[in-house]
């Protein structure tokens, strides 16, 4: 079998950085160096250029995704410096047509991008490969991942179908990209895994070895919530934040055992000031893994929930509380070390009376909760994720994270925030 051949999408806006990633890239072993889409929007053509200069004998993507003007652009990228053009699959057939013929005047290929194509196999691609397409890209988007779509899925659908390499891109790691070689694919592209990472040549370095030996079988995954939970497990309530454009954090909770982390599935409970009952009726009504969140009409001078019904969740596998009000017996919870969020510390404990619901749509701390949305909380506070968008909010959570990872390793090696952002260039106008 051939090498497969390994591409690094720079998919950043700043070119100082994408040069520095990908000079560590390559020493990783990647065959060829792909100028983004992003960079290219930023950068222009320069980003093409420089890298070549830098990087003369590897092979230069330009990710133009042309959609019209075919000649044009493939003639300011191959001018450039680049050998392969990327153009979009569901570009009209005219624009293809000059891009081929632009291709073939310049010496350099013709990369074709399934992202968002309607009929992608078999009768899109194999139109492409018949009007001159060098490389069909089997991609899934990243807004596309978010939501759970698979590139490898849309690659086993192609193999078979056209007799051109197939390249596959989207949200691909090591154990993915070896999965794609398994499937038949000749060029793998990986960008956040790569360009992301703290030690760029290690992240690269392994998904070089695993394209490399492809018997290596991938990690089972779980079920959707178990997939969920390890996602979210992952990362910080900022980074969750971040992820849903800083939404969904509770005001005025905070951590009474510190540093404590909690990931779990929403159990609502709500309540009159200090009446315990249904708070406590929720331990019952939850399962292993979930979070009690209570509504205490928003009361500190009076607790619904104290020592003895934290040990009740230790015992029943429950993941943690969040109070929009107040808790006692503190002393005793922060031995326990359990995750409890509140408003408030008071001594004071209400009765029993048995008013209010459990598993209805409630408000905690200024933020709508209904029964299965997802909190994450830590040190930082409480975040909730609606239940119908938490495998997209993780995944962009652990997006965010990633990027946070290679920042910090920039301004390890002396460089400032406001340097590797290019604040000065970016602001507003």
């Amino acid at each position: 079998m051939k090498r497969p051949v390994l591409q690094v999408a720079l998919d950043l806006t700043e070119l100082n950085r994408a040069q520095k990633i990908a000079a560590e890239a390559v020493r990783g072993g990647a065959d060829w160096i792909e100028a983004g889409t992003p960079l290219i929007k930023s950068e222009g053509m320069e980003a093409v250029r420089a890298l070549k200069a830098q990087f003369p004998d590897h092979v230069i993507v330009a990710d133009m995704k042309i959609a019209d003007t075919g000649t044009l652009e493939v003639e300011m990228a191959a001018k450039a410096g680049a050998g392969v053009v990327c153009i979009l699959a569901d570009a009209d057939d005219s624009v293809v047509a000059e891009a081929v013929r632009a291709a073939r005047l310049y010496g350099v290929r013709l990369m074709a991008d399934l992202m968002n194509t309607a009929d992608p196999v078999p009768p899109r691609a194999k139109q492409l490969e018949a009007m001159g397409i060098d490389i069909i890209v089997a991609h899934v988007g990243i807004d596309q991942q978010m939501m759970g779509k698979s590139s490898i899925d849309l690659l086993t659908s192609i193999i078979g179908e056209v007799t051109v390499p197939v390249a596959v891109a989207g949200g691909l790691d090591a154990g993915t990209a070896a999965e794609a070689v398994r499937q038949g694919a000749s060029i793998v592209i990986v960008g956040g895994a790569i360009v992301r990472s703290a030690d760029v040549t290690a992240s690269t370095n392994a998904i070089r070895m695993s394209i490399d030996n492809p018997s290596i079988q991938p990690v089972q995954k779980g079920s959707p919530d178990d997939r969920i939970r390890e996602l979210f497990a992952k990362v910080s309530s900022p980074n969750v934040s971040d992820a849903m454009h800083r939404k969904g954090a509770m005001e005025g909770v905070v951590s009474i055992c510190g540093d404590v982390k909690m990931v779990g599935k929403a159990v609502t409970v709500q309540t009159i000031a200090g009446d315990w009952a249904k708070p406590v009726e929720a331990i019952d009504c939850a399962s292993p893994g979930d979070i009690i969140v209570i509504n205490n009409d928003g009361a500190t001078h009076i607790a619904p929930w104290g020592e003895l019904a934290t040990l009740s969740c230790i015992k029943k596998g429950i993941a943690g509380v969040v109070i929009d009000g107040a808790v006692r017996d503190v002393d005793d919870i922060r031995k326990l070390k359990f995750a409890v969020f509140a408003r408030a510390i008071v001594p004071n404990a209400g009765e029993p009376k048995g008013f209010g619901e459990i598993n209805a749509e409630i408000r905690c701390a200024g933020q709508v909760v209904n029964p299965g949305d997802w909190i994450i909380g830590d040190e930082n506070g409480v975040v909730v994720v609606p239940k119908d968008r938490a495998y997209e909010i993780a995944r962009r959570a652990v997006e965010v994270r990633k990027n946070e990872e290679r920042i910090r390793e920039e301004i390890r090696r002396g460089s400032t925030l406001s340097q590797v952002a290019e604040l000065i260039k970016w602001e507003k106008k």
